[in-house]
């Protein structure tokens, strides 16, 4: 089955399920309160730690070297960001996982590494050769 069908389906599937399980042991006022607070929250530290990102990177151009992990740090951000947006409480979590430091390089790391085994399992060419000889039995 398609990986993003799959997402598309199963996240929702996810949150509703969390949203019927804390809203039976806290309420739906205060389910309701806890995703606002919770996206009001992460938000607030996606931008605290963005800023200092871009402070990092600036610090990164100043010293002449290019700030290569700042720029998917800030792209790993802006996702987190988008994620603690939506209402669910699997999102926030999976967002507020990538906001913070020590995660969120782990988690980069894990996506490079697998990244970097993907592709020297393509640094080869499958295919056959034949050697062809002229008329003279001389190899072309």
């Amino acid at each position: 089955m398609n990986t993003l069908l799959l997402a598309i389906i199963g996240i929702p599937a996810i949150e509703i399920y969390l949203f019927i399980k804390v809203g039976s042991q806290i309420g739906a006022f205060n389910t309701v309160m806890l995703i606002f607070i919770t996206a009001f929250f992460g938000i607030f530290y996606a931008r605290y730690e963005g800023f200092n990102t871009l402070k990092s990177g600036m610090s990164q151009v100043v010293k002449n070297e290019l700030p290569i992990y700042e720029i998917i740090s800030g792209a790993a951000l802006a996702f987190a960001a988008l994620l603690l947006i939506l209402p669910g409480f699997a999102t926030d979590l999976l967002g507020l996982l990538i906001i913070f430091p020590p995660t969120r390089k782990l988690i980069l790391r894990k996506v490079s590494n697998k990244q970097n085994r993907n592709k020297k399992k393509q640094d080869y060419i499958n295919g056959e050769y034949e050697d062809v000889k002229d008329e003279n039995d001389r190899k072309i």
